[in-house]
């Protein structure tokens, strides 16, 4: 194998990563964008409650979507367990 084939692995990582990571962000950006409306709204200035909610938002994307979004994952790592020796062998 040569860096090609290290590069594929690499950048098909770091997609998989961004998919992984897209939805608690949006989750936490609409979490936040409502709370800071709703804040704005009441003039209620308690820094901890956007907080709060996005992290409750975030742990309960993460759990929702967990089995959807690791399957991939558990995919690209499998490939590359079984494709590590191949890789390393010239290093």
């Amino acid at each position: 194998m040569d860096e090609a084939s290290i590069l594929t692995h690499l950048s098909r990582s770091l997609v998989l990563f961004m998919i992984w990571v897209l939805p608690p962000l949006l989750a936490a950006l609409v979490a936040g964008l409502g709370i800071g409306i709703v804040q704005a709204a009441t003039q209620l200035q308690d820094q901890t409650l956007p907080l709060t909610v996005k992290l409750l938002v975030v742990a309960a994307v993460l759990v929702l979507f967990a089995p959807v979004l690791s399957a991939p994952l558990i995919e690209q790592a499998q490939r590359i367990f079984t494709e590590f020796p191949a890789l390393t062998a010239r290093y």
